[in-house]
């Protein structure tokens, strides 16, 4: 099943999921510039990342990688799913530890990122 993406303004609740497979994208790694490294590599206003945290936390949501925004395959931030708040309030993540879903683990499709 080929369908496009829904995107949310936020970027939180981004189809991460094919319901067709049962299964849930997440990044295996951190990317070069994800806002979970330290310092503000993507030049966020600060207070962002903990804002977007506690807003996904919630909503039982996730982040999404800001490399994968946009494409036809978003998927969970590797720095959420890893962080100790992100990764047990995610419904998503919640969901694959249950074996309800399965994780596919991705890199990001864009270089840059935005």
């Amino acid at each position: 099943m080929n369908r496009a993406a829904t995107y949310s303004a936020d970027g939180l609740r981004d189809d991460v999921a094919d319901p067709a497979t049962w299964s849930v994208r997440v990044c295996g790694d951190r990317c070069t510039t994800c806002v979970f490294r330290p310092g503000n590599l993507v030049n966020l206003e600060p207070g962002r990342v903990a804002s977007m945290v506690k807003k996904a936390v919630a909503d039982e949501g996730h982040i999404v990688c800001h490399k994968t925004l946009g494409t036809p395959a978003p998927a969970i931030c590797a720095g959420y799913a890893a962080h100790p708040r992100g990764r047990t309030a995610s419904l998503a993540l919640r969901l694959a530890r249950a074996r309800v879903l399965r994780i596919v683990f991705v890199k990001p499709d864009r270089e840059g990122g935005s």
